[in-house]
């Protein structure tokens, strides 16, 4: 897992796929004023959902986790508390990996929990499972990044 601001995105750019591509058409494009959407910058291969979102309570946000995508999530205009827990230590499944959507759900609760404050970026590899989505009573501009990642 990775979190920083994102004007620092140009120091992963050799570990994190698609990140360099994805901040050439963040810096050119408004995200904020775009519709909510689904663009896919290259094929399956990296796909950036732009979602108006409404944070959820702790207890109704769910551990995640995926195989063939890594994430970049980006909140915009407010700021969002995640969990994070390695995937590896995941016993509790609630939904069986669904290969079609990428994506396994857990009930384990979270080993960390931190902030990814507006205009930072937090990165999530298969082996991080992550609980995004914690800003309960907040509305706002969630970015979304899916990038494929090699085996």
């Amino acid at each position: 897992m990775i979190i920083d601001k994102l004007e620092n995105a140009d120091n992963y750019y050799d570990v994190v796929p698609g990140l360099e591509r994805f901040m050439q058409f963040y810096e050119a494009n408004d995200l904020e004023a775009m519709p909510a959407c689904k663009i896919k910058l290259e094929g399956n291969d990296l796909i950036v959902n732009l979602n108006d979102f409404s944070g959820k309570e702790e207890e109704d946000c769910r551990m995640e986790a995926h195989r063939e995508y890594l994430d970049i999530q980006i909140p915009v205009g407010e700021d969002e508390m995640m969990g994070w827990k390695a995937q590896v230590d995941c016993r509790d499944i609630t939904a069986e990996y669904n290969e079609q959507k990428d994506v396994e759900f857990y009930a384990d609760k979270a080993t960390a929990m931190f902030c990814v404050p507006d205009g930072h970026f937090a990165v999530f590899f298969p082996w991080d499972a992550h609980q995004p989505g914690i800003a309960p009573g907040k509305k706002y501009r969630k970015i979304i990044v899916k990038a494929k990642i090699s085996k």
